[in-house]
C-alpha cells in the first residue's frame, strides 16, 4: 500500500508499505479521506515532539518511521484472524475514527475521562496512522458515519470533537459574553460548536481571512489585531469584561492576555498548545479569582458522534473550505502551505489519488 511516512525533520515520503494486520479488537479500514493539522505540520517541520522516531512510546509500544494521520475516515474492511462478532459487525461499515486510544481500565478511563488515560496513545502520532491506503484502528475508537453526512463532513468529525470538548471545558452558560483568541484550526471548530450560543461571541485574530469564516460561523463580532498589538490596545478594542475567554492560539504572551481580558470571577480556558515557556502575573489573577482551564483531545465515545451529528445536520466544509489533494501531493500541496501560513481552509488528503 502507499503511505506518507515521516522519517525525520522535513523528511516525510509517500512510499510502499507493508499491508497493516489487525490484531484482536482491531480492524483494516480502507482510508477514504485524511485531515491534516497544525501538529502533523510541526511534527514535519520542527519534530519529532511526539512522533517516537527514536525513543519507543510507552503506550503504543512503536518506535521508527511513522504514517502520520489522525484525522481519517474510511470504510472497514476486515477485521482481525480472531476477531468475535463485535469486530466482524463493523465489516462495510463507514466509520469516522477518533484516534486516541485509551486502556479502559485505568482511574480516569474508569471515570470517562479517556483522554487522560495513563496508557494513552494517537493513532497517527504514536504509532502508524491514516495518511495511506489502509490502516488498523481499535473498534473502541471507531463511529459510524450517518449515512446523511458526506465523507468531506465527516473528514472534519475528529477536529470538531476536540472544539466540541474544548466548549464542555470552557463551562460556558446561557448569557455569556464569550472572547475566542485565534480563529485558526482549533479555533473556528470552536466557534463552529458555539453556533446558536445565547451571548456574544467576540473573535479577535491577526488574518482577515480567519475573522471573515469567523463571521460565517456566527461571531457576534470580531477584532482585527497585528502580532504588534499591546494589551492596553487590546483592552481597547474588547471593551467588555468576557464571562469566558477561551485562548485557541498557542501564541508567545497569548495566555497572559487572555487572562488579563477576562471578567472577575470568570473564566480562561488554554486551547493552543505553548511550545516555550511564558510569563503570567498570577497575582493578579488570583484577586480577581479567575479560573484557569485546559483542555486536550476529545471523549471518542462521546465527543465523535456529537460531531458527526453536527456536520450531518449543519454541514461546516462550506463554511470553513476545504481542499483536498492526492497523496503524492501531501508535502506540496498539504504541509508545506501549513507550515508556511498559507493554506486556507482545511486540507484533506485522498490516499486514492496518486
Amino acid at each position: 500500500m502507499r503511505a506518507g511516512v515521516l522519517h525525520g525533520r522535513s523528511d516525510l515520503r509517500v512510499e510502499d508499505r507493508p499491508e497493516p494486520r489487525p490484531r484482536e479488537g482491531e480492524v483494516l479500514i480502507q482510508v477514504a479521506l485524511n485531515g491534516l493539522c497544525g501538529t502533523d505540520a510541526t511534527e514535519y517541520a520542527k519534530g519529532p515532539m511526539m512522533v517516537p522516531l527514536t525513543n519507543r512510546h510507552t503506550g503504543s509500544g512503536h518506535v521508527g518511521p511513522t504514517v502520520l494521520g489522525h484525522e481519517f475516515i474510511g470504510t472497514v474492511v476486515a477485521a482481525g484472524p480472531h476477531a468475535g462478532d463485535g469486530e466482524r459487525r463493523w465489516t462495510g461499515r463507514r466509520v469516522a475514527c477518533g484516534a486516541g486510544v485509551s486502556c479502559g481500565s485505568c482511574r480516569w478511563c474508569a471515570v470517562g475521562r479517556t483522554n487522560l488515560c495513563e496508557r494513552y496513545y494517537t493513532l497517527g502520532l504514536s504509532t502508524h496512522g491514516g495518511l495511506a491506503e489502509l490502516v488498523v484502528a481499535p473498534v473502541s475508537t471507531l463511529v459510524t458515519i450517518p449515512d446523511g453526512c458526506d465523507d468531506t463532513e465527516a473528514a472534519l468529525a475528529q477536529p470538531f470533537a476536540v472544539g466540541l470538548h474544548a466548549i464542555d471545558r470552557a463551562g460556558i452558560a446561557d448569557g455569556d459574553d464569550v472572547v475566542v483568541l485565534g480563529a485558526g484550526a482549533i479555533g473556528s471548530f470552536v466557534l463552529a460548536g458555539l453556533r446558536g450560543h445565547r451571548g456574544t461571541v467576540t473573535v479577535v485574530d491577526v488574518d482577515p481571512d480567519r475573522l471573515d469564516v469567523a463571521r460565517r460561523l456566527g461571531a457576534t463580532s470580531t477584532v482585527a489585531v497585528s502580532r504588534e498589538t499591546t494589551l492596553e490596545e487590546l483592552r481597547d478594542l474588547v471593551p467588555l469584561q468576557p464571562h469566558v475567554v477561551i485562548e485557541s492560539s498557542g501564541a508567545p504572551g497569548a495566555a497572559a492576555r487572555a487572562l488579563s481580558l477576562c471578567a472577575r470571577g470568570g473564566r480562561t480556558l488554554l486551547v493552543g498548545l505553548v511550545k516555550a515557556p511564558q510569563e503570567l502575573g498570577l497575582a493578579d489573577i488570583v484577586l480577581r479569582e479567575v479560573d484557569i482551564a485546559t483542555t486536550v483531545a476529545h471523549i471518542c465515545a462521546t465527543d465523535i458522534p456529537r460531531a458527526l451529528a453536527l456536520l450531518e445536520s449543519s454541514p461546516l466544509a462550506g463554511v470553513i473550505g476545504t481542499t483536498t489533494v492526492p497523496l503524492d501531493d501531501v508535502v506540496a500541496r498539504g504541509l508545506d502551505p501549513i507550515v508556511a501560513g498559507s493554506a486556507g481552509g482545511k486540507i484533506l488528503v485522498d490516499p486514492r489519488r496518486g
